[in-house]
Formats: C-alpha cells, structure tokens, sequence
C-alpha cells in the first residue's frame, strides 16, 4: 500500500479506463407512495449498476418496509441494492451492499458482520489518507465529494477531479464520484477516471426519471 507522501509523487494524468462509467443511484428521503413507480421508470432509462436506499431519521422495522418493494425492484433490473449506514438493515434484508460514511462503524467489524460476498463503499470526503485507509481495510469502494454544490447531502468538503485520477492510477478498487452531479457536469468526473457517478436530484428530482437516466448514458460512456 502507497503512504500519501509517495502517492502525491504521482502524475495526476488519467489512467486507461477500466470500464464505463456506470451510474449509481441514492433514494431520495421519501421512498414510499408512488416512489416504486418511479424507480421503475429510471431503470426502464437506460443501465444502472447500483442503488442505494437513504432515508435518514427512520426505524429499522419502518426502513426494511420501506426496503421490500424497492429491493425487488432492483432484484428484478439486476441492479445491486446498497443500504446507507446500517449494517444491522443490511444484514436483516439480505441487501446486496451497505454504504458506510466515516461515522458508520469500523469497515472491518461490518465485513465481519456481513460476510465477503457483501459490498461495503466508505465515504472519503476529499482526503486520500481516508481512503487508502478504507482500501487497507477491505472497502468494495471508496466514494469521494461533494464534487459539486449539493442540496441532498450538504457538504464542504470539494475535491478537485484529479483525486479520481491519483486513485485510479495506483488502485484496483472502484471509486464513486458524488455531489451534485448531472449530465451537464459528469464528464469531467468521468474523464478523470471516476467508476461510478452517484446521483440523486437529477433522477429523481426531474419530472420523467427515465429520461433523467438516459441523458446520462452518453456521457458516461466517457
């Protein structure tokens, strides 16, 4: 594993691609009511790789509920569904993967909990230490932003594009782009080497989801 000191030695030149681009979806707060059918229509957009369900302030018994419809959704599309924070959901619903922020627990304990066929993704902010520290310790992948301004996760951190090259230059294990991201302003993520862009309001925010997912598949395609 490469100290920062040595990784900050290294070109910032994007590496070749491993492959495209793939889009990553996050839940909005309000999952329920005529959100399943919205699901269904941005899947029916165009290729999703992922989805993550992020309700924030709810019980557990209340999220697995909420969890059910969604989870078969994604079941049926091939799309891997990811829980946001809860190891403990993650486990009780069978979830294809659990997204831990740098708050959410020790990433070696959940691997314990989970299993090795569960994918586990940290929350690294702007910081290169952080997420060499999540490689080391088994992370699936790591996720870095807010790349843009962002009122689904207000955040301060702002990393520039070219930690997504550093990382892709000198690491096998996949990284997430998040943060304000739309079909306007993903390519320069996606040139910088980012695996996935993770997206929220510009799917689900938009008026027709499918459509929202379908202007992005040119871009991402890099």
């Amino acid at each position: 594993m490469f100290t920062e000191d040595e990784a900050d030695l290294t070109a910032f030149a994007a590496p070749p691609r491993r492959q495209p681009c793939e889009l990553y979806l996050i839940s909005p707060q309000e999952v329920g009511g005529l959100f399943p059918d919205r699901l269904k229509a941005a899947f029916g957009g165009g290729p999703v790789a992922a989805f993550q369900l992020r309700v924030k302030d709810v019980g557990e018994h209340e999220l697995a509920r909420l969890a059910d419809p969604l989870q078969r959704i994604c079941d049926d599309h091939d799309v891997a569904f990811i829980v946001n924070d809860s190891v403990a959901l993650a486990k009780r619903i069978g979830a294809d993967g659990v997204h831990l922020g740098q708050s959410d627990g020790d990433l070696r304990e959940a691997r314990a909990i989970l299993g090795p066929s569960v994918q586990i993704g940290r929350t690294c902010h702007d910081s290169r230490h952080l997420a060499m520290q999540a490689g080391e310790d088994g992370a699936d992948y790591v996720a870095f932003g807010a790349f843009y301004e962002t009122t689904t996760k207000p955040s301060h951190y702002r990393p520039q594009p070219q930690i997504l090259s550093w990382w892709a230059a000198l690491f096998e294990v996949p990284c997430v782009a998040i943060g304000g991201i739309t079909p306007a302003n993903v390519a320069p993520l996606v040139a910088a080497g980012a695996d996935f862009a993770a997206v929220c309001q510009a799917i689900f925010g938009a008026e027709d989801p499918g459509k929202a997912v379908a202007a992005f598949a040119d871009v991402l395609k890099g």
